[in-house]
């Protein structure tokens, strides 16, 4: 019998109770976690470990305890590391290197020959949409032009794998849809990114599958709908735009899902409605019951909206605080 039949493809990224700490500063604890193809955005306050995981992740750190592999290798061996790309957060370049240089350098320090090296400079330079702009020296790169020779040297070795510090910081508006596109260009292809940000509204542009890291564990894996399932117990406000808007607070505060409300005096003039927040507890439950109450009774109502099922407010919840990273 083939024995590759019978043992499953590794996954491209796999922790598996990996802990780091540093002198008695835990920076990981006890992290589980399997990636493949596809983005997966880390979010997290400052000091939850994400750093941390990125470096394990790459490579440059060992864990204390546990494995962190790379497509079934040990992610600090250098066949693994040929499978990773790496774009830091803080960039350290050689500054009176042009872009295109800096680029060639490490296209040759990865050991490709000096005619591959070349070629795949320019491929790259192309993909992150510096070729036209890569002579230039990179003391005089705005911080949006840097992130993107960070982002093609990351891609040189054509990585399976590629872990993303904060890779839009700096980048303007235009510049930052461009690269996004890049990523989920990337993604497309099969590769797995790994992404940090503390940009939550772009990282949601980008895929809704998010690790949430909090005081060194990953404290919630998956979709914002899947992670909002587990702190279903969490209120949600809630926006609902009607007229007669004191008589339906009063039938609303009857629902065992409301815990409590919020009436808005300002008239909205084009529906002469009023608005009123809701806060409730199981979002479900309350859904499938307001519904039901809006059959039996007839209510008119010109808006309903759930405002803070975004990612900032699902990372408020998870670490107690206001969302922020």
């Amino acid at each position: 019998m083939n024995e590759l039949a019978n043992n499953p493809k590794p996954p491209i990224l796999h922790f598996e109770q990996v802990s780091k700490w540093y002198g008695g500063v835990i920076g990981v604890n006890h992290v589980s976690l399997e990636l493949n193809k596809g983005i997966t955005g880390l979010v997290g306050a400052n000091g939850a470990g994400k750093s941390t995981l990125l470096r394990l992740a790459t490579g440059q750190l060992r864990p204390n305890l546990g494995k962190v592999q790379i497509q079934g290798i040990d992610a600090w061996n250098w066949q693994a590391k040929q499978k990773v790309g790496y774009c830091p957060d803080n960039d350290n370049f050689y500054e009176e290197m042009s872009g295109r240089e800096f680029v060639l350098t490490m296209a040759r320090l990865c050991g490709f020959s000096a005619p591959l090296a070349k070629s795949r400079t320019e491929e790259v330079l192309a993909q992150v949409g510096m070729a036209e702009r890569a002579d230039r020296k990179l003391r005089g790169y705005s911080k949006g032009m840097r992130q993107r020779v960070k982002l093609a040297q990351a891609l040189l070795n054509d990585p399976q794998l590629l872990v993303l510090d904060e890779p839009l910081s700096g980048i303007d508006p235009i510049g930052r849809k461009e690269m996004l596109d890049v990523f989920r260009s990337l993604a497309e292809e099969g590769k797995c990114l790994l992404i940090s940000s503390h940009e939550l509204e772009e990282l949601e542009k980008l895929t809704d599958h998010v690790a949430i890291m909090a005081r060194g564990r990953i404290a919630a894996v998956g979709t914002l709908t899947q992670i909002r399932e587990l702190i279903d117990d969490q209120p949600l406000s809630v926006r609902i735009d009607a007229p007669n808007i004191r008589q339906l607070a009063a039938a609303l505060l009857q629902l065992p899902e409301v815990v409590g409300l919020d009436l808005e005096p300002k008239i909205l003039k084009s529906a002469q409605s009023q608005s009123l927040i809701v806060f409730v507890r199981h979002p479900k439950r309350f859904f499938e019951e307001f519904g039901n109450r809006v059959l039996e009774n007839n209510w008119q109502v010109s808006r309903l909206e759930a405002l803070d099922d975004s990612a900032h407010a699902v990372l408020g919840y998870l670490l107690g605080g206001s969302g922020k990273t």
